[in-house]
């Protein structure tokens, strides 16, 4: 197992001791603004190295503890993997301390240290007052069986003993995955003489090497980490979990702000919709409406949006989770599972948050029928989830496989590795056994009524085939046509054994017609002369004029004249065996007997057939017999 790197968030009330106690842990002090000094509060998050190990490393969040602040303290533990909750023994549990636990288990963070700070300014009987509170607090929160630890930051109390706490707590949970796309939520942006533009954040997953090409979305901005550092230490790569500086090439500062995304695959989603898993808050003061405008917080954005729901047009006390949309007014980036915030923005507060189902929220219905269907999002696994979309689209690239059903390239990789049934076509194109299974009956159905209809002729037009099937794409519709022993035949298709016949009624009357044909041997009158002798209607002249020639009954001259097929080759025999390399118009009249009428759509014939080519005056055989 390779280096882990994790980040650890102080949380917890304004004055409470968090920017006090992380300078203890780290000897950093994180207030770092002018601002910041004067009036001894954080108002940004603050960074600091907490922990650097051969086989670890640890970095602090001091969030701001003022609710005015609550979008940098959001904003701060959006990456964390465990949090320390700072209550001052002083004060005891406070606003703050109750919205941030609220935000912190919204975000999906189960890891925490509580920590009862400024212990040596209360007696041992106030000290256990602020615990015992504490402990009644954090019931019935993820948060119920973290452990309590008694610290003072400016003796010194308990210090060590929460830092061994940090590390060991750590050391048993999983760090991020480091297998995924790269991303970068970013929370600071700034410049440095001489090097140009560099963002600061929390790796949520993947790896970054120096060098390596990015895309800063949502602008789209390309640009390359010309140089990356870990706490003012330079490195080579950064590490899902790591803070990390990195210097970008050919980026204005002043294009990017917080909340805008470090990313090296394009296929992250930059969506303006997204379908939501949403938890509302017991404590809800206000009343939340249909369409109401919120404030929305993913990842280190926050962007205004719209609450949509489809099943109600108001939340009473609700206790389950609801299924519903959010339309933002500004794009963002995110993926399926990411975890998001809603306040309200005027009176303040925060009324709940949750989870993404579906990053590319579509326009639906109010009614069951939406909600069925956002149920089916929300528990689908990865192959559910494409197999929805090809219900939809039949054959897809990876690319929309991965913007579409928020899946991973390692989840789309082990989900086509992992199952034969998958079938990965040229360029990239993934479709199903099942899809293919259906395109193989449609075939067979439209070649059947096809045969019925036109027995005449000798299958369908593949170029044909394919347009009628286009849902299903070209490359499909070959692989479904491979599967079965169809018969191919110069771009047409046609069902195993089929073979064109003339409808049993006509026969007769068809094989008359040839038989008037050949009599009239190299004489012959218009072609719709013969059909109206015999007494063929119109309409399936031409149908049976097209299976005389794809059958060798015939042989067209022009638009007006054919001969019989043996009549034609008898007299190109006929000129072959009696001229030489060449010959001319002349020579042909006198050996066939034929009128300037028949004789120039005959030589005609013969160019366009590559028999002669025309040389001036001459003609010359290009074949030296058209038997073949």
């Amino acid at each position: 197992m390779g280096k882990q790197y994790y980040t650890i968030g102080m949380a917890g009330h304004i004055d409470h001791g968090k920017t006090t106690l992380t300078k203890a842990l780290t000897s950093v002090d994180t207030d770092r603004l002018k601002e910041e000094k004067e009036r001894n509060i954080s108002i940004e998050p603050g960074f600091a190295p907490f922990y650097h190990e051969e086989d670890m490393e640890i970095s602090v969040v001091d969030v701001p503890g003022h609710e005015r602040f609550i979008r940098q303290m959001i904003a701060g533990v959006a990456g964390i993997d465990l949090v320390v909750l700072v209550v001052a023994a002083d004060e005891g549990v406070m606003p703050q301390t109750k919205e941030h636990l609220d935000i912190l288990s919204l975000l999906g963070i189960t890891h925490g240290i509580v920590v009862l700070t400024k212990i040596s300014k209360v007696d041992e009987e106030l000290r256990d007052m602020a615990l015992e509170e504490v402990m009644d607090e954090l019931k019935g929160t993820v948060f119920e069986r973290a452990p309590v630890l008694l610290a003072d930051s400016l003796s010194g109390e308990g210090v060590e003993e929460l830092k061994q706490k940090i590390i060991t707590t750590l050391k048993g949970l999983v760090s991020r995955s480091v297998r995924g796309d790269f991303r970068l939520p970013i929370d600071q942006v700034f410049t440095v003489k001489g090097q140009g533009t560099v963002v600061r954040g929390t790796v949520f997953e993947g790896t970054l090497d120096t060098g390596e090409e990015m895309i800063i979305f949502p602008q789209g901005i390309l640009t390359k980490a010309k140089q990356i550092q870990a706490h003012r230490r330079k490195e080579s790569h950064a590490f899902a979990g790591q803070r990390a500086a990195i210097n970008l090439s050919g980026v204005d500062y002043k294009e990017l702000k917080r909340g805008n995304v470090l990313v090296t695959s394009p296929h992250f989603t930059v969506t303006n919709t997204i379908d939501v898993c949403l938890e509302i808050l017991h404590a809800v003061k206000h009343p939340i409406k249909q369409r109401m405008p919120v404030m929305v917080y993913s990842g280190t954005s926050e962007v205004m949006g719209k609450l949509v729901f489809f099943d109600r047009n108001k939340v009473e006390s609700e206790t389950e989770p609801i299924l519903c949309q959010i339309r933002l007014d500004e794009s963002i980036v995110a993926k399926r599972g990411d975890r998001f915030i809603l306040r309200r923005p005027s009176p303040m507060e925060t009324i709940g948050g949750g989870w993404i189902i579906q990053p590319n929220g579509g326009r639906y219905k109010f009614g069951q029928e939406t909600i069925t269907f956002l149920q089916s999002e929300r528990h689908g696994s990865p192959q559910e989830r494409v197999l929805r979309l090809l219900e939809q689209y039949k054959c897809v690239d990876e690319d929309f496989i991965l913007r579409e059903a928020s899946l991973t390239h390692r989840e789309l990789h082990d989900m086509l590795q992992g199952d034969d049934q998958w079938i990965v076509l040229s360029q990239s194109k993934v479709s199903h056994l099942k899809i293919v299974k259906e395109c193989v009956e449609l075939i067979e159905q439209i070649l059947r009524g096809f045969h019925e209809e036109f027995p005449l002729l000798k299958g369908v037009n593949s170029g044909e085939l394919k347009q009628s099937l286009k849902e299903y794409t070209g490359d499909l519709v070959d692989y479904a046509i491979e599967q079965k022993h169809w018969k191919r035949n110069s771009g047409f298709l046609c069902l195993d054994g089929f073979i064109p016949h003339l409808p049993p009624q006509w026969e007769k009357r068809c094989s008359q017609l040839i038989v008037l044909l050949e009599a009239d041997g190299t004489q012959v009158k218009d072609i719709d002369e013969y059909f109206q002798q015999v007494g063929i209607p119109q309409k399936w002249q031409s149908d049976f004029y097209h299976f005389f020639i794809q059958e060798k009954k015939i042989v067209p001259l022009d638009d007006k004249k054919a001969y019989s097929y043996q009549v034609f080759m008898k007299a190109v025999g006929d000129l072959n065996e009696n001229t030489g390399e060449t010959f001319d118009i002349a020579e042909a009249k006198e050996i066939l007997g034929l009128s300037r009428k028949y004789m120039i759509p005959f030589l005609e014939k013969l160019d366009k057939d590559g028999l002669t080519l025309r040389i001036q005056g001459l003609r010359k055989w290009i074949r030296t017999s058209a038997k073949g």
